[in-house]
């Protein structure tokens, strides 16, 4: 199944009183110019729409119910708008409407150390979070690399560096507040660690990618500072030896915090991003929390794992200063892979597999490319077997994209096939609606259809998402 190919009608006019009345109620926090809109109408997909027709800054739940209810009123798209670092075209607004922009409800409500819980309002960015938590010895763990907001993190199911130990929003957040499709607000979950009371609407409205309402609040789990925290990293003489480490190392039950992949493509792109020096060769980077005793024998079964996979050069950074300095290299590799082929877009494709068939999955991915011809990089969350592919192409030359995304449609269904999901954390957004349907059949689809249609009727929350039309 190839990705659809989208075509984007010109919007409707705003009409006259809506916009009349959205001045009226927001000032400058109302904005039609162009520059405004055209930030709010750019992710990191390679799609091309129009911009939204005007942008709003809501800076409490009551003026998001507001607006949500003012578009509801004139059946006019509302999209909701974090820090815009998704992928996949979440946020494009591709009927036009109204780009919602939360950023500035960046509150962090109540920490409740005892119990392990904070409470933020959506805009609160997770290097901001952890920054407040730090004084209070906790941690929020969930890493996606971009300085995302909690709120769009909840809204497309993020996950990233540490989901192999500590899990993805979904296990993370035990409640929120939304705005629904007519502009009331709607309370879910609790600060209780479980429940069994009705409906789980809480993780119904975590991964909607802003289809089914406006998260306005959230609960989120929080974690003790570990004790002692290491980092590694070590060369592989192939990719399929650095994947069947990080495989063995899940299946003998070591309890890694985080275990990243970066192909020699990415290191060349990291090390002349970050002055690194890092042999150019496929990398396991990983970190190991615990006790002392603890981390020092997690390391010790890993080091061995490697070094029966032709693993060498294992070199230590247990310093914070020396963890940072790899960690941010890590979170740099899609914009330093971007400076391999200067002036190039990306398709960045990611898929994942049980662990067991993820070395089948990557091997089969890379010889795919290699034969295309077509500049790429590896990155990748092996150790939930997750991984991204990123191909690099010439915007002035259709046939380059036409080339990643068949090779993208052929990794997504390999994955498919191997029992796994066609995205672990990108979400659907506007770039794999085909491929929601070959993952989970047209049953499933109808199911998600029907929730869709009874909690937004009008169809105005981020319409054109998810689903084929």
């Amino acid at each position: 199944m190839n990705a659809p190919d989208h075509h984007f009608p010109p919007a409707l006019p705003l009409p006259t009183e809506m916009l009349d009345a959205l001045r009226a109620a927001f000032a400058e926090r109302c904005s039609t110019a162009l520059a405004v809109r055209e930030q709010h109408g750019r992710d990191e997909s390679v799609f091309d729409v129009p911009p939204p027709q005007a942008v709003v800054f809501a800076e409490s739940e009551a003026e998001v119910a507001r607006v949500v209810a003012l578009c509801a009123q004139h059946r006019v798209p509302v999209i909701p708008y974090g820090a815009g670092s998704s992928l996949e075209g979440h946020l494009l607004a591709v009927r036009g409407g109204i780009s919602l922009d939360v950023s500035r409800m960046n509150g962090i409500l109540r920490i409740d150390a005892e119990d392990l819980t904070v409470t933020v309002q959506p805009g609160v960015t997770r290097k901001a979070l952890n920054e407040a938590l730090k004084h209070e010895g906790l941690f929020f763990p969930i890493d996606p690399g971009a300085d995302a907001s909690l709120g769009g993190m909840a809204a497309t199911r993020a996950s990233g560096t540490n989901a192999v130990r500590y899990g993805t929003m979904r296990e993370n957040v035990l409640g929120l507040r939304f705005v629904s499709a007519n502009g009331e607000v709607v309370r879910t979950g609790s600060r209780a660690k479980k429940s069994s009371a009705g409906y789980d609407l809480t993780r119904l409205l975590i991964g909607s990618e802003g289809t089914l309402g406006v998260i306005t609040e959230l609960t989120v789990r929080v974690h003790p500072l570990p004790e002692a925290v290491s980092a590694a990293v070590c060369f592989f003489p192939s990719i399929d030896a650095a994947v069947r480490t990080a495989m063995q190392v899940i299946q003998i039950g070591v309890p890694i915090a985080r275990c990243e992949l970066l192909d020699a493509n990415a290191i060349r792109a990291v090390n002349a991003h970050d002055k690194l020096g890092l042999t150019e060769a496929p990398m396991l980077l990983m970190e190991f929390h615990g006790s002392e005793a603890g981390v020092a024998e997690q390391a010790a079964a890993v080091q061995e794992l490697a070094a029966d996979h032709g693993g060498e050069a294992f070199e230590w950074a247990t310093t914070p200063e020396a963890r940072t300095r790899l960690w941010t290299a890590r979170h740099h590799a899609y914009l330093s892979g971007l400076q391999m082929r200067p002036g190039c877009r990306a398709v960045t494709t990611d898929t994942c597999v049980p662990i067991s068939r993820l070395a089948e999955n990557i091997n089969a991915s890379v010889a795919e490319v290699e034969a295309a011809g077509l500049p790429y990089f590896i990155v990748g969350h092996v150790g939930d077997g997750n991984f991204h592919m990123a191909y690099l192409l010439d915007p002035a030359q259709p046939e380059e994209l036409a080339t990643a995304e068949r090779l993208s449609a052929q990794m997504v269904a390999r994955a498919i096939a191997l029992e796994g999901t066609c995205t672990g954390e990108h979400g659907i957004g506007l770039h794999k609606q085909g491929f929601l349907r070959d993952e989970t059949g047209d049953e499933a689809v109808a199911v998600m259809r029907a929730v869709k249609a009874a909690m937004d009727p009008l169809g105005i929350l981020n319409p054109g998402k998810i689903f084929v039309n």
